[in-house]
């Protein structure tokens, strides 16, 4: 048994929007990360959860309120669901959840920094810590409270079981071939048409085969600039489009009638995050023509349940940190493969790419076994920040091949642009 002995938590904000990187329709912020570093006696351990800016430190409050539950603990015992939900169920806290928002972002940096540990414990990158573990320990990580109507232990290990065989050719694959990947870089709400332009047609040039563009600007705009993407990519290619939830479902539905004209694979979060049955309208208004995906702002299984439940989606888009950590990702991953929902996680912001690469290559090896129709996001974003950053050639992740889970930030990058005494802020 490891036992932790120390946390500390940094706040970390880069200066991301004055250039318009990351706008879309609600959000114009500074990509900002609740980083958490754990201490044993031999190793450390590396976490967070990413913010938008103001308010990052509303999370590392969260983190500190956390923190008894886990300095003193021992890494095993928080990688099971009964340690877990020390932190997301704490009697108390717990109230200003529950289970979502600040509390379960805060628990999520905290349990994917023990998680970060364990794999460096053992030598191994997490997407082979996973794969390689055994069934039982995976299903004694999953907190099955509230979901045992759509998944229950013994159909979980059962997918788990299922997911030993071909595993040997399925890593041969990817460790030769890569992961799928699509790059948002290109269609920023804050560019102008001719930056729009140029970074599709580099993207193009570059080997990119699917890209993602934000919509929820005025629908004429909208159209134009998915004319322009679209004559870039050409009609082989996949187009995504996102509207970061600012639209109303009758809104949503009318606006997607304009935009299928230029073949959508699918359309992200077209209403309110938690309006489960909004996106089941609109799904079923579009049929075939249009998956809706969602899930980068999913509270939590429980969401991730109805929306499956209630045939909301066809991409679903977990969320490495926006959950209570690994655990939680594990729940929503089996509930997917069980549903029969592909799934295709959120990435950018801070370090998101780095982590959800882990999930995917786990997701394909020991879960959802089939790359059809699935890819991981990419955002060509603040990856010089850290010390095992994502590798991706020709639009494909690379397996990580570093301990860990990829997220530890450089010394000099966390004293650069701490937040405020760092020199990027109090200059």
């Amino acid at each position: 048994m490891t036992e932790i002995t120390g946390l500390t938590v940094h706040d970390v904000r880069f200066p991301t929007a004055a250039a318009g990187d990351g706008s879309d329709a609600i959000n114009r912020g500074d990509y900002s990360a609740t980083y958490v570093v754990l201490e044993t006696a031999s190793e450390r351990g590396f976490g967070l959860t990413f913010t938008n800016g103001r308010g990052n430190e509303i999370t590392c409050a969260a983190v500190e309120a956390l923190e008894h539950h886990v300095v003193g603990h021992t890494v095993e015992e928080l990688c099971t669901a009964e340690g877990a939900r020390t932190l997301t169920a704490d009697v108390q806290v717990r109230w200003l959840g529950p289970e979502k928002g600040v509390v379960a972002m805060a628990a999520g940096a905290i349990l994917n920094a023990v998680w970060d540990l364990r794999a460096r414990l053992e030598q191994k990158p997490l997407w082979r810590l996973l794969a390689e573990m055994p069934t039982a320990d995976l299903v004694a990580a999953v907190d099955f409270h509230h979901i045992t109507d759509a998944l229950t232990p013994a159909e979980a290990a059962a997918i788990l079981d299922a997911g030993l065989d071909g595993y040997d050719d399925r890593l041969a694959h990817v460790t030769e071939h890569g992961f799928p990947a699509y790059t948002t870089s290109v269609g920023w709400l804050g560019y102008d048409d001719e930056k729009v332009r140029a970074l599709t047609r580099a993207a193009v040039k570059d080997g990119w085969n699917a890209v993602k563009m934000k919509v929820g600007g005025p629908i004429d705009d909208d159209v134009r600039r998915a004319g322009i993407i679209r004559a870039e990519i050409g009609p082989g290619a996949l187009l995504m489009m996102d509207a970061n939830q600012v639209w109303d479902v009758d809104e949503a539905i009318a606006n997607m009638e304009r935009l299928v004209a230029f073949d959508p694979y699918w359309i992200e979060e077209p209403t309110h995050a938690d309006d489960v049955l909004g996106h089941a309208a609109v799904q079923r208004a579009l049929g075939a023509r249009c998956k809706v995906a969602t899930g980068e702002v999913a509270a939590n299984r429980v969401i991730f349940k109805q929306l499956l439940q209630a045939g909301a989606i066809g991409i679903m888009q977990v969320d490495a940190c926006r959950v209570a950590g690994v655990g939680e990702v594990l729940a929503e991953l089996l509930m997917a493969a069980k549903f029969g929902v592909t799934v295709c996680p959120h990435a950018g912001g801070v370090g998101l790419c780095e982590y959800v690469q882990h999930l995917s290559f786990f997701d394909y090896l020991r879960v959802g076994r089939s790359l059809e129709g699935r890819m991981v996001e990419y955002v060509d974003h603040l990856h010089e920040h850290f010390t095992d950053p994502v590798r991706v050639v020709g639009g494909r992740y690379r397996l990580p091949e570093r301990p860990g889970y990829s997220v530890e930030m450089r010394p000099e990058s966390v004293a650069e642009f701490a937040f405020p005494e760092g020199p990027v802020w109090s200059a």
